[in-house]
């Protein structure tokens, strides 16, 4: 059963796991799920908005740890990183080594900001910080695009590949009845039954990593075989016809076991490895909704930075429990993971351009014994459930909170619920119909094209919160964060008319500023919003008040009455919340914290 107008490429010659314990144990391992959420549905409350959406504020530091960690390791993250680090080595780790760092901040900056603004959504913090709504409607739909376009489309082709490569199933028959399980209790358990089968998805996630990679270095024969085993590991068969392939397609790199590469020649340059990904990272754990809605659902701040530090710590593992094991089935399987010929790379993956993908299944299929095979799959799966539930959730709480409240300000707290649940219906459509797309899952084109889409559109995302947070007098002035306006030679009607008469002109731009699109033109329009302008300190109070008593075009021009706020605010839950922490689990936070970044320092040192 299938898509007829569609062959998927994935004639593989790995054997796979169709046997009747592992079977077994995958079929266990489901209903245990099922039986995790309908419990979550029975014990847990979903008669208001925040009880659906944030679980009731009443999650412990343990359990917003491992919401987290399992919302963030999804099947793309096993592909991935283990088919990486069997093509360029271990720099490809840094990634999952920068999180405790942007954890860190996350627990101790954003997040009392956050819960201090009684917000349900981050869109809905920058409309508390600036007064309007255009910013919040606009981050909502630029959430959802990526949502849609990134984190689904990813977990959904990583997970239909890793299904067919190792348990031979039909792709599209499998994707929709995950897809059917997994909603089943993301639309009616809410938040708190992602939660407590995210408990279970994380823990089976980690002890299956950590015994595969276990058994994988006992075979290679430890770390220092590792190194020298890789650097040798080259494919038998490097041409075919007249044709040869190039050297740097399948000899190991010189730095494989370097973190900090060449920033001109390295394939991962270290400037990006600091600066590039902790902007993505910041948007990644700081703002973005999925993340953030945990730290919200918290009991206090002392549990939101429990939850932020071990999911930093869990970070630490897939270096050693993913990218390791990746480079290890390169020493073991080379001819299979590290092919190049074309032909031989099609009959072993189907993919005609490399078959480093595969390395993490290979090791499941050909090095796990029965049953530890299933618990490796039912890992995997895991990982692919909890990532799209929580998708489906902070999604849907974006949907409801951001749009809806737009287009029906006096929605009452039912029908919000009500919209939350058919919302998620809609992404499980969505979702079903790129199944068709699951057969581009091997060309790195597609992962290279989504990954773009992120690193454009995500650090103007991160800008903004960084300004909203630490520089008071930023407004949302269209003719300051608008930049087209800005820098138009038009006659434009000025909207602030009254408050440029009471400001100088502003001083000219020096003579090498001039030059049109020269790098110091660019810097310098990174920090042209930021003019010392007179303004307010801009209070989520004061810009309400200033809102109706201008009547702007955010009042009730849009049907944003003074009713219609306050009821949406009382449904919300926007009350801003009061989360004291006691001296003594704050010192126990902070020197956790500590030795968490003393650990990652250290980490990065060693194998810098």
């Amino acid at each position: 059963m299938g898509f007829p107008w569609y062959s998927t490429p994935w004639n593989t010659h790995l054997s796979t796991t169709n046997t009747n314990l592992d079977i077994l144990v995958v079929v266990f391992y489901f209903l245990l799920v099922l039986g995790i959420g309908l419990w979550a549905i029975l014990s847990s409350s979903r008669g208001t908005v925040e009880d659906f959406f944030l679980a009731g504020r009443n999650l412990a530091w343990w359990q917003i740890g491992a919401f987290l960690f399992a919302s963030n390791i999804g099947t793309g993250h096993f592909m991935g990183l283990a088919g990486k680090g069997a093509s360029s080595g271990i720099a490809v780790g840094a990634f999952e080594w920068n999180a405790p760092f942007i954890l860190c901040i996350l627990g101790w900056v954003f997040s009392p900001i956050y819960i201090k603004a009684g917000v349900v959504t981050t869109p809905r913090y920058l409309r508390k910080r600036f007064g309007g709504c255009r910013i919040q409607f606009l981050l909502a739909i630029l959430y959802l695009f990526l949502y849609i376009v990134s984190k689904i489309a990813v977990e959904i082709c990583t997970g239909a590949m890793f299904m067919k490569l190792v348990l031979g199933l039909d792709v599209y028959l499998a994707t929709v009845v995950l897809l059917t399980v997994t909603g089943i209790y993301a639309i009616t358990g809410g938040f708190a039954a992602v939660v407590y089968t995210d408990i279970l998805h994380a823990s089976v996630m980690v002890l299956g990593s950590v015994l595969l990679t276990a058994c994988t270095f006992l075979k290679v024969g430890g770390y220092h075989q590792l190194q020298n085993q890789y650097m040798v590991a080259e494919p038998s068969l490097i041409r075919e016809g007249n044709w040869t392939a190039q050297s740097k397609c399948y000899i190991p790199r010189p730095d494989s076991f370097h973190i900090f590469r060449d920033p001109i020649t390295g394939d991962l340059p270290w400037p990006g490895i600091i600066f590039g990904i902790s902007t993505i990272s910041l948007y990644y754990w700081c703002t973005d909704q999925i993340f953030v809605q945990g730290c919200l659902a918290g009991k206090n701040l002392s549990h939101v930075k429990g939850g932020c530090l071990l999911c930093g710590y869990l970070k630490l593992l897939p270096m050693f429990s993913i990218v390791m094991p990746g480079m290890i089935s390169r020493v073991l399987y080379t001819d299979k993971v590290a092919c190049v010929v074309p032909s031989e790379c099609e009959k072993y993956c189907g993919a005609r351009t490399g078959c480093s993908p595969i390395a993490y299944p290979v090791l499941v299929v050909e090095l796990l014994p029965i049953g530890f095979r299933g618990l490796m799959v039912s890992a995997l799966w895991a990982a692919l459930i909890s990532s799209l539930t929580s998708v489906f959730n902070g999604a849907s709480a974006v949907f409801t909170m951001d749009i809806y409240t737009q287009l029906r300000p006096m929605a009452t707290e039912k029908e919000l619920m009500l919209t939350g649940r058919f919302f998620v219906i809609i992404l499980l459509a969505i979702s079903i119909a790129w199944a068709p797309a699951i057969h581009m899952a091997h060309r790195e084109q597609m992962f290279e094209y989504m990954q773009a889409i992120i690193s454009y559109l995500t650090p103007p995302v991160a800008a903004i919160f960084l300004l909203a947070i630490f520089c008071k007098r930023v407004t949302e002035q269209l003719h300051r964060l608008c930049w087209s306006l800005r820098n138009s030679q038009e006659e434009r009607v000025d909207l602030d008319e009254e408050i440029q008469g009471r400001n100088p002109e502003p001083q000219a731009q020096p003579d090498v500023f001039q030059k049109a699109k020269s790098c110091l033109w660019r810097a310098w329009d990174v920090f042209c919003g930021l003019e010392p302008l007179q303004s307010s300190k801009l209070a989520p109070g004061d810009v309400m008040v200033q809102k109706m008593e201008c009547g702007d075009m955010e009042g009730t021009q849009h049907g944003d009455t003074l009713e219609g706020t306050e009821q949406r605010d009382t449904v919300e839950g926007t009350e801003p919340q009061d989360m004291p922490e006691k001296p003594c689990w704050r010192k126990v936070a902070n020197i956790c914290g500590f030795l968490l970044v003393s650990l990652t320092v250290f980490c990065h040192i060693y194998f810098g």
